[in-house]
């Protein structure tokens, strides 16, 4: 996992992302990425044995259409932002993002091998109704 500022291009994070990704997990050989990143990128992965494929919308799409590998990385944030830490960005540090990122996603892990459910901050039916006595 790589957290960078909003202002660093996928691009030239994403030299930095390869490398930690073929040293922490040797296993990795197939990646897919959106429109952002480069042809030197592709080669770069090539060359650390991992096959780059660009994902992107069909030529000549107009509008909304889900790209299906993308689609699960958009699911995935949107899991994510159900933890109302990560909806607004608090965090000053990447550190921070990245800790609580992990946090998030270790809560999704854990309420799907127990069943539970996921409580939403934003669900207003859920939420509790304390009567004012008078």
């Amino acid at each position: 996992m790589l957290v960078t500022a909003a202002s660093v291009q996928d691009s030239v994070a994403g030299t930095s992302l390869l490398d930690q990704v073929a040293a922490e997990h040797p296993r990795i050989r197939k990646v897919w990425v959106d429109g952002g990143y480069r042809q030197h990128l592709v080669e770069h992965a090539a060359r650390l044995g991992i096959d780059m494929e660009i994902t992107a919308r069909k030529p000549g799409t107009r509008g909304f259409s889900p790209i299906p590998k993308r689609w699960a990385v958009e699911r995935t944030y949107g899991w994510l932002m159900l933890h109302r830490r990560l909806a607004r960005d608090y965090e000053t540090l990447p550190t921070r993002s990245e800790a609580v990122i992990h946090i998030a996603m270790t809560d999704l892990m854990a309420r799907r091998l127990t069943g539970e459910n996921t409580i939403s901050w934003r669900d207003p039916k859920k939420t509790t109704e304390h009567p004012i006595p008078g």
